[in-house]
């Protein structure tokens, strides 16, 4: 397989209507959940993403039977025999940590190496460690290998230094089959921690207050009731699409799609002189010229996403006056700045804030995604800037965007993919 690129001619405002996939940070921790169940699921919905495939590996290691179908994906997790994760396949994505939960809570011993993903920071799995021990598992750590053992978890009172999203789901998984009840203090509230809970109910469990900063978990017996799943639609690419309308100056219907979970994005892009219009499950973007700036900060939800910052800051970029972002979340989540400026961006980074002078225009240049939102704000770049742009390191963007390109084709972008 040659260097795969995207090859982007800009100045086409976006015309049309687009649906919006499941969500990528929605499904990884659904197909985890399914290693808690002894029966078939059905998801569906299921969005065909590098780290989806990577996830079904994970499940397929370990002794599952999967079926994967278009956009329905049948598990079968009764005949799991490992409990141990492969370390290539850890390596590969972060969210493969989400299955030592389950397997924890199931088999009462989980073995895995410590997980890869983007580079945008230091996402500790400490608190999720942190979290095992209080429910009663003993962890050894080794040359970079973790293991829990747990004859019987018993439900107890968490609380987690910081909302992470990751060891709330963790943490919810593993006391679903505990002893007696176990709550989670200053627990993530991201829509996807609702989904979570909504699929482990189904399954069997009794969990409350996802989407709160509380949540009670009353462990059950056993989870296996045969079930089919939805999936909730990804807030991040509905978020993308927004801003790809808002910086071509187009008009996009956006389908599939929960304006709440949007909320802080809709609420900057109308600060910003941008027309939205929600209906029930819809969204229409009607781009303005002569934008205004604004200031950003980004913070857990309900607060504005981390995964929409690079986004946001190369709208920004041709906005009228100076705007700040500051990132709160990811420390070395400035690293898109660099390409930005290939594209005549002028910013500025100050420690955790960047600087954004709007320019007139953006012109095409040869870029490098660093990681999967930077690579979806190079497209946007792209799409917005004069002449042609070449965005490089698409697997990137391969990872959380399902068929970015044909879908943007379809409202008219000019883009391709080209191989070497």
């Amino acid at each position: 397989m040659g260097m795969e690129r995207l090859v982007v001619t800009g100045g086409v405002p976006l015309k049309g209507s687009i649906t919006v996939s499941g969500a990528k940070n929605a499904i990884l921790p659904l197909l985890a959940a399914c290693l808690l169940s002894k029966n078939r699921v059905v998801l569906e919905g299921v969005p065909c993403l590098n780290d989806v495939r990577t996830m079904k590996e994970v499940l397929e290691s370990l002794g599952a039977k999967i079926k994967w179908t278009g956009s329905v994906m049948e598990v079968d997790p009764s005949s799991i025999t490992s409990v141990g994760v492969h370390p290539d396949l850890m390596r590969k994505m972060r969210a493969s940590n989400l299955v030592m939960g389950p397997l924890l809570s199931r088999f009462g011993r989980v073995k895995a190496s410590y997980p890869g993903g983007c580079t945008i920071g230091s996402r500790p799995i400490d608190l999720h460690l942190k979290g095992f021990i209080a429910l009663g598992a003993r962890i050894a750590e080794d040359h970079g290998f973790i293991e829990a053992e747990a004859f019987k978890l018993r439900g107890t009172e968490i609380h987690l230094d910081f909302p992470s999203v990751g060891a709330t789901e963790n943490i919810m998984m593993a006391a679903s089959l505990a002893e007696g009840t176990t709550i989670i203090r200053n627990a993530a509230r991201e829509p996807e921690i609702i989904d979570l809970q909504n699929f482990l109910n189904k399954l069997g469990a009794r969990i409350r207050g996802a989407g709160l900063d509380t949540i009670r978990i009353d462990g059950a017996r056993r989870l296996g009731k045969e079930i089919s799943y939805r999936v909730i639609p990804d807030r991040i690419e509905t978020g993308t699409f927004m801003v790809a309308a808002a910086l071509t100056q187009g008009e996009v219907l956006i389908k599939n799609t929960i304006p709440e979970h949007v909320e802080a994005v809709t609420a900057k892009l109308r600060e910003a002189g941008i027309k939205i219009r929600e209906e029930e499950d819809r969204i229409i973007v009607s781009g303005q010229p002569g934008w205004n700036a604004l200031d950003i900060r980004t913070l857990p939800f309900p607060g504005f996403p981390t995964d929409m910052q690079p986004q946001m800051m190369i709208f920004l970029s041709l906005a009228q006056g100076t705007s700040i972002i500051t990132e709160n979340i990811f420390e070395n989540r400035f690293q898109h700045v660099g390409e930005f400026r290939r594209m005549g961006a002028q910013i500025q980074v100050e420690g955790r804030s960047a600087v954004i002078r709007g320019v007139s225009r953006l012109t095409g240049a040869v870029v490098q995604a660093t990681d999967l939102r930077a690579g979806a704000a190079l497209v946007l770049g792209g799409l917005a800037a004069e002449n042609t742009t070449i965005i490089e390191g698409v697997h990137h963007i391969d990872r959380g965007y399902e068929n970015l390109e044909t879908r943007l084709q379809m409202l008219g972008a000019k883009i391709c993919r080209t191989s070497d």
